[in-house]
């Protein structure tokens, strides 16, 4: 299989779309009401594709490890993605209907365990449905497949870590969460609010344009120069969970730039209270 990019649009997919080698999965989702995500899928999704769950199939029950979404163990994760018909040789093509937001956990993890054949549908679910792609409901499978990968734990750093490594000139801390919950003017879910003192607001809702799609590379590399993103040789990203700072690691990786995940994010680091925390709007 040729080389395809880790953005691909709604044409790229119509074209490819019966490609046996190609995987679509659904990864809807919504934190006030998990449940509503596959319930859309069964009612409709792409022609084809298979629906993963945020909680039940891409990470560990709440607190069974960092934070609200830690990461399955491996051998759940090997269990899951075999069963979702992913091999060496497929290329997984995965959507949500959250601007990418859900649907990069997905993209992240298969590269976390060395799967690289992986992409994100651009526009993702409205996208979609406004070029009037094929749909199918019900539930859909494929056969099984044998999944081979290990995590490749350098791309993952816990509270210690980034408790370590804040305030040192070379490490930019990303705090993908709203501008509201950066500041600690909300806080819907953590015991304590605000963020990290060091981090660096860039919701993840930036990285997108009006219409739902991820803004240019040149658009993307200006938002990061601007925060001050390339002065940094490590970038460390973080939410509320582990989930949507994906996003914010998969833009700076369309520029061509690598960054951690906190995997435990802003769950972790509230619930303990020995660990500082700053509100207001500057780092």
């Amino acid at each position: 299989m040729t080389t395809i990019p880790s953005l691909v649009d709604v044409a790229w997919l119509a074209e490819h779309l019966h490609d046996p080698n190609i995987l679509v999965v659904d990864t809807r989702w919504y934190l006030l009401n998990p449940p509503q995500g596959a319930t859309e899928y069964a009612e409709s999704h792409i022609a084809g594709a298979i629906h993963l769950s945020i909680d039940s199939d891409l990470s560990a029950p709440p607190f069974d490890g960092p934070g609200r979404h830690p990461l399955p163990r491996p051998e759940q994760v090997i269990r899951t993605f075999s069963a979702a018909g992913i091999d060496a040789t497929v290329h997984v093509v995965v959507y949500d209907s959250a601007g990418g937001s859900i649907a990069t956990r997905l993209w992240w993890m298969l590269r976390y365990y060395g799967h690289t054949g992986v992409s994100i549908l651009d526009g993702g679910w409205q996208a979609w449905q406004a070029a009037a792609g094929a749909t199918s409901n019900g539930i859909e499978r494929r056969a099984p497949r044998t999944f081979v990968g290990s995590p490749d734990t350098s791309h993952v750093v816990d509270a210690d870590t980034v408790d370590s490594v804040k305030s040192e000139a070379d490490v930019a801390l990303i705090d993908a969460r709203a501008s509201e919950r950066y500041t600690g003017e909300v806080e819907p879910f953590g015991p304590r609010a605000g963020h990290i003192p060091g981090a660096i607001s860039l919701p993840f809702a930036g990285n997108l344009t009006p219409a739902g799609t991820f803004k240019s590379p040149a658009e993307l590399r200006e938002r990061y120069v601007a925060a001050g993103i390339p002065a940094a040789n490590h970038i460390i990203c973080y939410c509320g969970s582990g989930v949507t700072a994906t996003h914010d690691i998969f833009a700076l990786h369309l520029i061509g730039r690598h960054a951690r995940l906190y995997e435990g994010s802003w769950s972790d680091w509230a619930s303990t209270q020995h660990r500082p925390i700053q509100t207001g709007d500057q780092p």
